[in-house]
């Protein structure tokens, strides 16, 4: 035998089919071997996420060679990936991500792809940390932003994360798993009150005062366990209308865990700040609350001057890409276009940064 090195196999798996999400789609974990064999044989990874709205994206932000680019929720690549290709050559691009899981994951599948940190560079960071990531970065203002506010498909599928009630899975929904209290907790130490509250607001729900009772304060270790309680909770109601309930229960959590909607507040005051001017915003929202505050900061920033454009009317997903991608059919896309400012730019996309 040979005294040299010892290569590792990889794990193999019974049956043609595997069950287990992580056995699936083992490209998920962002080997850079796996990576490689699947894009070289012209295939997308399996599991990826598929970004919506990106020809109205596209469209709004108009992204040219040389620009500079923040897109403040990097998921799976999908719109930083187009965004790269707009903006060669010469351009350069900060992606951000708050989740310490995907983000190192989708760094992996961009970097196999052949995107250098000359163009391309990631940081582990809320959106909330625009200004601070953009001065890290090395440039303070951008031409264009971009933030999806959508959960990625990757973290909605993952039953480990217990985002959904499609698989039974611990009931955590944290966007970083290594911070703050999971759902479960946050359950049971929210009174009635404050739960019908935040169903109210966080889902516009109108069973939120009779929900809140059933659930709030209970104890539930899985995703299971919390959408029996609801289904419970409305008796022989239509299967639809509970369906329906269920999915705003697990929104309306969501948001209330990772403080999603004083993170996108804190963002919106940021924009105007961030962009050089003329840049281009564009915000993707999923439902009416995300909605409505990128709705108002927009027209109050309009109304100020600080931007000297605005999307008179929402976008919203084609019929041809509401049948191919079912979870395009609540996005929102809203544009605002930042006013002159006699002030010169103090970044290109030749400076330093990355």
């Amino acid at each position: 035998m040979s005294g040299g090195p010892v290569r590792k196999r990889r794990p193999r798996y019974s049956g043609k089919f595997p069950r287990r999400f992580e056995q699936r789609y083992k490209e998920h974990q962002g080997d850079p071997e796996t990576l490689g064999k699947v894009l070289s044989a012209g295939k997308t990874p399996a599991g990826s996420h598929v970004p919506v709205l990106l020809r109205e994206t596209l469209e709004v932000l108009s992204p040219k060679p040389g620009d500079l680019v923040v897109d403040c929720t990097l998921g799976r690549g999908g719109h930083t990936r187009a965004l790269l290709k707009a903006i060669q050559p010469g351009g350069r691009l900060l992606a951000l991500d708050a989740d310490p899981l995907e983000l190192p994951r989708t760094e992996a599948v961009l970097r196999a792809e052949g995107w250098g940190p000359e163009c391309f560079h990631a940081a582990r960071s809320n959106f909330a940390g625009l200004s601070t990531a953009l001065l890290d970065w090395g440039c303070p203002r951008v031409d264009v932003l971009l933030a999806d506010l959508g959960v990625s498909s990757m973290q909605l599928d993952d039953p480990a994360r217990g985002f959904t009630s499609k698989f039974e899975g611990p009931l955590d929904m944290r966007l970083n798993p290594s911070r703050g209290v999971t759902a479960a907790e946050w359950i049971a130490r929210t009174s009635a009150q404050s739960m019908a509250l935040c169903l109210q607001e966080n889902a516009d729900e109108p069973h939120a005062s009779g929900l809140a009772l059933a659930i709030a304060g209970k104890s539930f270790a899985t995703t299971g366990d919390l959408a029996r309680a609801v289904r419970l909770a409305l008796g022989n109601r239509p299967a639809g209308e509970v369906d329906k309930s269920i999915r705003r229960v697990f929104q309306s959590v969501r948001i209330a865990v990772n403080g999603e909607f004083s993170a996108l507040d804190a963002l919106l005051r940021q924009i105007p700040g961030c962009l050089k001017p003329g840049g281009r915003a564009a915000l993707i929202s999923f439902h009416s609350g995300e909605d409505r505050r990128v709705k108002l900061s927009f027209q109050a920033g309009w109304r100020t001057g600080q931007y000297a454009d605005i999307a008179g009317d929402i976008l919203r997903a084609s019929p041809a890409e509401r049948r191919a991608n079912p979870r395009s059919t609540p996005a929102k896309l809203r544009w605002a276009i930042a006013a002159p400012r006699a002030a010169g730019d103090s970044c290109s996309a030749s400076g330093n940064g990355v």
